[in-house]
């Protein structure tokens, strides 16, 4: 398929709960009026990559006989891998209607932390969409670490979207977009039609996660917009089931969802991963002097400038970075315990032990997010 005038590479992910029924079952109409939006913008140039959601809700649904969905990691993780090829089934018989051939990609968080990973993923998915293929992106729920895990797939779908160098990523869900409050609780919320700035007063209007199918909401869309726009990609976040939303939203049609304008700095893959995709296991607070030192000079976190430790982390865990004014600023790797680096507050370097590394987060290791 030969590219053609303003065309791009799309990200579009679905959520559990446009994809499934209320009673739990794949939702093929859903599912099929998407493919049909992807057939569409393939034909107007575009490249396209699906990342869905509903693995777990669609195998739980074929073995529960109506049981309450379990919460513990080895029955969800043997139930993501009974609805995983229900689920890719259904994409894929949706696709063919259109002539088109669905390739079946999961990914784990370490592909995007090791280097040789992260290049393996971009090489296969960059290869499929030459070959005019439709990568159907998943977690790999099967197998994933409890504790390393995207959590849910708004993330997952930024992060793909960074890997295949997308110029758009779509979030699709049962809503139209970011409001400007609960319309459960407000009659009068509107949608918000475009953001230039993600900032802690429109974290706060997102919330919490929003549906009992998902484990995302309109937070975790947020997050993932967030990733995009640090990326340099423009992010919408809009209603699945509105009709030619895709195609809407590619040729930026006013007043559809929510549109996230991207940042002139750009972060690279494994900064992102730090910023957004890794919880933190604790903070440190900083003097006024180290996070200007951080922030102005690009530094790396020393002992010197440390007040005090909240937490307990270990070697490698990410960890905020708060000024004196009690404000996140940064985050970063540790490399060093949460014990080490509270005895060692306040300290010069030459009074550190010889044998160890001087810093607490290396600049290599530390995104200023403000």
């Amino acid at each position: 398929m030969a590219a053609s005038a303003g065309s791009r590479t799309l990200v579009v992910k679905i959520g559990s709960s446009s994809v499934t029924t209320p009673d739990g079952q794949v939702d093929t109409a859903a599912i099929d009026k998407l493919a049909g939006e992807v057939a569409e913008a393939r034909d107007a140039g575009h490249r396209v990559v699906v990342v869905t959601s509903g693995a777990i809700t669609a195998g739980w649904t074929s073995l529960s006989e109506g049981r309450p969905r379990p919460s513990d990691t080895a029955t969800l993780q043997a139930v993501a891998a009974v609805g995983q090829p229900l689920l890719m089934q259904v994409w894929s018989e949706a696709l063919q209607r259109r002539g088109l051939t669905l390739g079946q990609v999961l990914l784990a968080p370490l592909d995007f932390v090791h280097r040789s990973q992260y290049l393996f993923a971009r090489q296969t998915l960059g290869r499929l969409l030459e070959l005019g293929v439709v990568p159907v992106v998943n977690e790999n729920d099967a197998v994933a670490d409890e504790e390393i895990r995207f959590g849910d797939n708004d993330r997952l779908a930024a992060l793909v979207a960074h890997l295949v160098g997308a110029g758009l990523l779509v979030l699709l869900t049962d809503t139209a977009g970011l409001l400007t409050g609960d319309p459960r609780r407000q009659s009068d919320a509107s949608l918000i039609e475009e953001v230039v700035e993600i900032d802690h007063e429109l974290e706060a209007i997102a919330g919490g996660p929003g549906s009992a199918v998902g484990s995302g909401g309109m937070g975790s869309k947020l997050a993932a917009a967030k990733i995009a726009v640090w990326s340099g990609i423009e992010a919408v976040i809009a209603d699945a089931s509105r009709p030619g939303v895709l195609a809407a939203l590619a040729s930026g049609t006013p007043g559809v969802g929510t549109r996230f304008r991207p940042r002139q700095t750009v972060l690279p893959a494994r900064k992102l991963w730090i910023a957004f995709a890794i919880g933190a296991s604790g903070s440190i607070v900083v003097d006024s002097g180290a996070r200007q030192a951080l922030v102005d000079r690009g530094k790396s976190l020393l002992p010197a400038g440390i007040v005090s430790v909240r937490g307990d982390f270990g070697v490698d865990d990410a960890v905020e970075l708060v000024g004196p004014d009690g404000v996140v600023f940064a985050k970063g790797l540790v490399r060093h315990a949460s014990g080490d680096v509270a005895g060692w507050a306040g300290h010069r370097t030459e009074d550190l032990p010889e044998d160890l590394a001087s810093e607490v987060i290396h600049r290599d290791d530390l995104v200023v997010l403000g």
